[in-house]
């Protein structure tokens, strides 16, 4: 037991918090499992979290403080900005002229307050709290930002009536103040709630904006219909579009930089609609450090053939899967562990999604004839060692990929196929020969996006008929197996006892969920793989033999995620339906 752990524990003993039998029971507990101490006490309802904490907070000799009802000013609150506080949890509640208190969960975390002294230049005193005062406090970010863009834009919406009526020309107007503060708020506002695209949308008495959070489109306020001319403009100005062509699509680009000092590009689509111009945008992070294949949802087997593929200093390993999938999440992330000093990496890319240092990245133009075969053509003149294609889309890239691989390179691409087995009968039908394939495929990767279940969650369990039921479309026992052999349930367990969740509504969490995670399937080419190949087997064929092998599919991937309570059947069920 850690020191402090083992003060802690001394500590609640003295206090008369925490019983002498219950403490040995749950150390027991706790060893058998091979679960940290303090764990097993909040999971057996010995002790509280808040009680843990303030018990902590004595033996570190630092301040408890317990946030919930507590007044925050939002000039303060803002300091961290709201990805910071959700994700380290830390919440700025009081400033004064040279310090500022932060309530954190983990008060040793130094880098944060070191982030924190140098954004803020004042002196930060932390303060140790609890998850449910964080939780309270995160809540308020969402109304005060809400309660905020909703005064900004009333305010801002009736100077731009004002305005448009005397300006001379729509680039004035959209280069007014007014155009400028709602736009800015809404780009703002749909990157604090995680959004991943943004619509506006024009109808016949207002103009619709809604957000894509978690790959389901929400309405998220409703503005004036006089404020879109001015709101399209600022945005083509910022996309470097022409603002008097409104008959045609225009397609653009732009980046900010965000309240936590991340910079977020911007991918802008203009397209003439009955009621005037939609445009869409979506949101790209351009830094992708911080993924890891495990944050993305890879474990077991699964993780080991990837990790495995890329060690290989030549082939070919492919991601499948439809559009907003996360294919490109993926293949940055391992391109992130492949890159190295002691390796060159060329891509050819529609779009350049993320930005990546040491990394030569190139962007497709077709309308000047700079295809993904051209430019995959000049790539393997720039002596790389490794090459990402951002799609095959035709047989010539195909092709081009094919012969890379063969020739010394690492080739890394995407295509969209339903599952991983199918990438082979895709390749073929290109037109490339099955003992090409053979010979340069390693592995393949298959995978969708599920969305993450909120802490607050209904537990349940499966009755026998939804076992029998399930048991049709996957084989459990091979999810039952992977559980085993992971450590997430006992040996003996079953899937009867195996609790699973549904989402629960809550004002902190709307609907549920939060977040999305992959589901993947992982298929390795084996030597019996390829035979198959070489035979031109179906993709049914060479599907059942990577079972065979160990590849729990796409569907059993997703059982063993909603059987962590990670996500729910239904969100699993909905996925792969789609």
């Amino acid at each position: 037991m850690p020191n402090q752990e083992e003060k802690l524990i001394e500590f609640l003993l003295d206090s008369s918090l925490l019983k002498h039998q219950d403490l040995k029971e749950a150390q027991e507990e706790a060893d058998k499992e091979n679960r940290r101490l303090t764990d097993i006490l909040l999971a057996k309802g010995l002790v509280t979290e808040e009680t843990l904490k303030r018990a902590e907070a004595y033996v570190l000799g630092v301040p408890y403080i317990n946030l919930i009802e507590k007044y925050i000013d939002y000039e303060v609150l803002s300091l961290v900005p709201e990805p910071i506080a959700r994700k380290h949890g830390i919440i700025a509640y009081k400033k004064d002229a040279d310090s500022l208190e932060v309530a954190m969960l983990n008060i040793q975390d130094i880098a944060q307050i070191e982030f924190l002294k140098k954004k803020t230049k004042l002196k930060i005193l932390p303060r140790l709290t609890d998850k449910n005062s964080i939780k309270y406090a995160l809540k308020l970010y969402q109304k005060s930002l809400k309660d905020e863009l909703g005064a900004l834009i009333k305010t801002q919406s009736k100077k731009l009536a004002n305005l448009a009526k005397r300006a001379e020309n729509e680039e004035k107007v959209a280069e007014a103040v007014p155009a400028i503060k709602i736009v800015d708020a809404l780009l703002e506002h749909a990157i604090s709630q995680g959004a991943s695209d943004i619509h506006i949308e024009p109808q016949e008495e207002e103009l619709v904006v809604r957000y894509r959070i978690d790959g389901i489109l929400h309405d998220a306020l409703s503005l004036p219909k006089y404020t879109a001319s001015a709101i399209v403009a600022r945005i083509k100005i910022l996309s470097s579009l022409r603002i008097d062509e409104k008959r045609l699509p225009q397609d653009g680009r732009f980046k900010i930089e965000d309240k936590s000092g991340e910079k977020v590009a911007f991918r802008v689509s203009v397209l003439p609609t009955y009621y005037g111009e939609k445009v869409v945008m979506r949101l790209l992070r351009e830094n992708v450090k911080g993924f890891t294949l495990e944050s993305l949802g890879f474990h077991g087997e699964a993780l080991e053939r990837v990790h495995k593929a890329i060690q290989k200093k030549t082939g070919l390993i492919l991601v499948t899967g439809p559009t907003g999938s996360g294919k490109s999440t993926t293949l940055y992330t391992i391109l992130d562990i492949l890159n190295t000093p002691e390796v060159n990496i060329s891509t050819v890319e529609d779009p350049i999604e993320y930005q990546m240092p040491r990394v030569n990245q190139t962007q497709v133009r077709p309308e000047i004839g700079f295809t993904f075969a051209t430019g995959l053509r000049a790539l393997v003149r720039q002596d790389p060692d490794i090459i990402m294609v951002g799609e095959i889309r035709d047989k010539e890239t195909a092709s081009l990929a094919i012969n890379a691989a063969l020739t010394g390179h690492l080739v890394l691409s995407t295509l969209h196929t339903n599952s991983a087995a199918g990438a082979v009968a895709r390749l073929v039908d290109m037109g490339v020969e099955p003992f090409l394939i053979a010979s340069v495929l390693r592995a393949v990767i298959g995978q969708r996006l599920v969305r993450i279940l909120c802490e607050e969650k209904d537990v349940y369990k499966l009755s026998a008929t939804e076992i029998k039921t399930l048991s049709e479309y996957a084989e459990l026992g091979n999810v039952l197996k992977a559980l085993k052999e992971e450590g997430e349930i006992s040996q003996n367990a079953s899937f009867k006892s195996i609790e699973f969740a549904r989402p629960k509504e809550s004002k902190s969490c709307p609907g549920g969920y939060k977040g999305r995670r992959g589901i993947q399937e992982v298929l390795w080419v084996s030597d019996s793989i390829k035979e198959l190949i070489n035979k031109e087997a179906d993709t049914d064929t060479i599907d059942k033999q990577a079972r065979k092998e160990g590849m729990l599919s796409m569907l059993e991937d997703g059982i063993f995620k909603a059987a962590t309570q990670k996500t729910s059947l239904e969100e699993v069920l909905r996925v792969i339906s789609e």
